[in-house]
């Protein structure tokens, strides 16, 4: 197949599929990133290529590409080398057979960037949104050093192992998340159309009002009438709070710190944190990047600005010289257990299989500890709804028993 020139502005420009016939008469087909079919035609005639037929590639929108798409062709890429099948035709599988038309431009610009003579991991840093630091790292080690194929299976071996701690920690914030959202729609209804109506029957009876009852209908008249302020100020504040978490270091690293000494909760986010820690350190060292350049990928995929933080510390101590066990140690945001499970690995020289271990161990306490929490929560949500419900009901009913009462 000849070889199509890529523009520049690739990024930008459209995807042709062009058909044609070489200076033999034998017919050809090929990709070619270009601003119109004229580009495109210009530059096959450069070629010798006398042109059959050029479309334009045509990618419906939708779906974005997420951490699952990736992991899966990671997989996928991973397997299909292993069984011997070329890279290109690697591509050309996983982007035809994707369920997702995102994913599979994506692949289509990495396998024309390939075609054209760049390396994987170059093609692959291209896309810094889709394709971290850490990845692009262990593929351009495994080119090197002509184990891609091995790098590609641990590579998704680690993307499948975060990817379900993730999910793990997503699972166990959804439910009490859902609970409350239902709670404020079930209780924004109340207070808007069944409140008012209470409220008319009470002001004919022209009596005094217990001073639950008056809270109530006094809450449910600013509801009513400032309703707008009310959730444009919630939403104002939620606003703020995510550009200032985006924005702000300081602000980012106070809430991971705040996350981390909530009750429970915060136990949870701190094993995840530990887990995927060890587990990239495990994965970067084992795939032969030098123990310095590792930390560089480490701090940013332990998804906790405090642990962040720490690793720009212990990476700065152990370039000078410091053993790795004591500038975690003088981190002080590892528990006992993982710094002498490390002292064991480096003195063994086994560190990347003791950071997998401790990587295991902790992801199974997460599980545990979604489990545990999961039946905990429970049942105080049930008791939150029933006191916030309950006290609702009680307050516009206190004036009905009280009437009962003279009667």
């Amino acid at each position: 197949m000849a070889t199509a020139v890529k523009s520049d502005k690739a990024v930008k420009d459209p995807l042709f599929i062009w058909e044609g016939k070489d200076r033999s008469g034998k017919l050809i087909r090929g990709e070619m990133r270009a601003g119109g079919k004229a580009s495109v035609n210009a530059t096959l005639r450069r070629q010798g290529i006398t042109v059959v037929n050029v479309k334009e590639q045509k990618f419906s929108s939708g779906k974005k590409v997420k951490d699952k798409d990736i992991t899966i062709f990671t997989r996928q890429l991973a397997t299909m080398m292993k069984a011997g099948v070329p890279l290109l035709q690697a591509f050309d599988i996983s982007a035809k057979g994707n369920s997702n038309p995102s994913m599979s431009k994506l692949l289509q610009d990495i396998r024309v960037d390939v075609e054209t003579g760049s390396s994987l991991s170059a093609a692959f840093r291209k896309h810094p949104l889709h394709f971290d630091a850490l990845f692009c790292n262990l593929v351009a080690a495994g080119e090197q050093a002509g184990i891609l194929e091995d790098l590609l299976d641990r590579l998704a071996i680690y993307k499948e192992k975060t990817l379900a701690l993730k999910s793990k920690i997503k699972s166990a914030m959804f439910y009490p998340v859902a609970v409350i959202i239902v709670a404020v729609v079930i209780v924004s209804i109340i207070m808007v159309f069944v409140i008012p109506a209470f409220k008319d029957v009470f002001t004919s009876f022209g009596a005094d009002l217990p001073a639950p009852t008056l809270i109530v209908m006094g809450i449910s008249d600013f509801m009513r009438s400032y309703w707008y302020i009310l959730f444009g100020a919630i939403g104002g504040i939620i606003y703020f709070f995510i550009q200032a978490w985006r924005r702000s270091p300081e602000i980012q690293k106070s809430i991971d710190r705040g996350l981390l000494k909530v009750p429970v909760f915060g136990e949870i986010i701190r094993k995840a944190t530990i887990a995927r820690w060890t587990r990239t350190l495990g994965t970067m060292f084992a795939a032969g990047v030098p123990l310095v350049e590792a930390l560089d990928s480490v701090g940013g995929a332990s998804g906790n600005a405090v642990y962040t933080e720490a690793t720009k510390r212990i990476q700065s101590q152990v370039s000078t010289g410091t053993s790795l066990t004591v500038a975690m140690q003088e981190a002080g945001v590892f528990p006992p257990l993982v710094t002498q499970l490390v002292s064991i690995g480096e003195e063994s020289g086994s560190l990347e299989h003791m950071l997998s271990k401790v990587a295991d161990f902790f992801e199974a306490e997460v599980d545990d500890a979604v489990a545990a929490m999961s039946s905990l929560i429970e049942p105080i949500l049930i008791v939150f709804l029933g006191v916030i419900i309950g006290g609702i009901v009680i307050a516009m009913y206190l004036p009905i028993f009280k009437m009962g009462q003279v009667v």
